[in-house]
């Protein structure tokens, strides 16, 4: 059909329109719970710009303690500042696909949560360094050089992911989401409380109370769906959730454990400049979990997505190590994975 022509004039009523398509739209809505979690969204939102900046006193630190701060926001921020497009590009396809109206609105609430997620590491990052870029920033100790060197290259994974996610996206259900998306909130939910409990900034401790508190709003999205729509789960499809489970514990182990070589493109040096910041932010009260609490929190996240699985009879992935056994997953690439923090 020509640009030109005119169906108006040629037929009473407009033909169907070709889908994926957000039009046309309706707001039929039948899963209660999400108009709930909608609900707790609208009453708990929070802006980064009013926690209290004000009792941060950042000249009682050292150059040294600044910057190994600022590296864990850093590193927070390869994950919390791609979760914005990554939302946004879920949201999306809930329109295209005409899903629920609360669940649309529920995407355009994590999508907003990420945003502000991202906004709290600018700030933070911003206001230790005094300067609003990690990697433009120049290091005023041996560390912090070091773990510049670190930011470097978790940034380069993040680019990785990030083409393999929009490559990845249009390939998979909603449903196959969700089972990703829940990954990373279950283990959210769990890194933010300690880093809540054991900071000693006001400011910090608020961030991480909200966060925190955000990401078990995002579970409970996450829940709900999977409750409505894995009783019909394909079996195609479970075999790509226990695929992108793997994959989930590969990626997001770089904020909530520590990278995996195989998997993470990374210098030898990596590991060790990490841990060595890590220390030196801890002993400034940042509260950073150890390796071992971190461990047992990856764990503990495994051991609780692994139960929700069960009850659909899908396969859980062999996580050894965190001394989980099942399913053997062997082929993983960054190209085609799906999770998100």
């Amino acid at each position: 059909m020509a640009h030109h022509d005119k169906l108006a004039q040629q037929m009473e009523f407009p033909p169907q329109i070709q889908q994926p398509n957000v039009f046309p739209l309706s707001w039929h809505a039948k899963t209660q719970k999400m108009e709930e979690i909608w609900d707790a969204a609208q009453r708990e939102v929070w802006d980064p710009k009013k926690l209290p900046w004000d009792t941060l006193d950042v000249e009682s630190y050292s150059w040294e303690e600044r910057e190994a701060i600022a590296y864990w926001w850093t590193l927070l921020s390869v994950f919390d500042a791609s979760a914005p497009p990554v939302f946004a590009a879920a949201l999306i396809k809930t329109y295209e696909e005409h899903e629920e109206d609360p669940v649309r609105r529920c995407f355009f609430s994590v999508t907003r949560d990420e945003q502000n997620h991202e906004q709290m590491c600018g700030l933070a990052i911003t206001k230790l360094l005094e300067h609003d870029d990690p990697l433009t920033y120049q290091p005023k100790t041996d560390l912090g050089k070091r773990l510049q060197k670190n930011a470097m290259w978790l940034y380069y994974n993040g680019g990785r992911y990030w083409n393999g996610y929009k490559n990845a996206v249009p390939k998979y259900s909603l449903a196959v989401l969700f089972s990703s998306f829940l990954m990373g909130e279950i283990a959210a939910a769990t890194i933010f409380k300690q880093m809540h409990d054991n900071s000693r900034e006001l400011v910090f401790k608020e961030a991480f109370r909200h966060i925190g508190r955000d990401e078990g709003r995002h579970m409970a999205i996450c829940l709900a769906l999977m409750e409505r729509d894995y009783p019909r789960l394909a079996a195609e499809d479970k075999a790509l959730v226990t695929k992108q489970i793997r994959a989930g514990y590969l990626f997001l182990s770089a904020v909530l454990f520590e990278p995996p070589e195989e998997f993470w493109d990374l210098p030898a040096d990596f590991i060790k400049n990490q841990r060595e910041g890590e220390e030196v932010a801890r002993g400034a009260g940042f509260g950073i979990p150890t390796y071992e609490a971190k461990k047992e929190n990856w764990r503990n996240a495994m051991l609780n997505l692994k139960g929700v699985l069960a009850r659909y009879d899908i396969p859980f992935p062999a996580i050894p190590e965190v001394g989980i056994d099942g399913q053997e997953v062997t082929e993983v690439d960054m190209d085609s994975i799906i999770p998100v923090f």
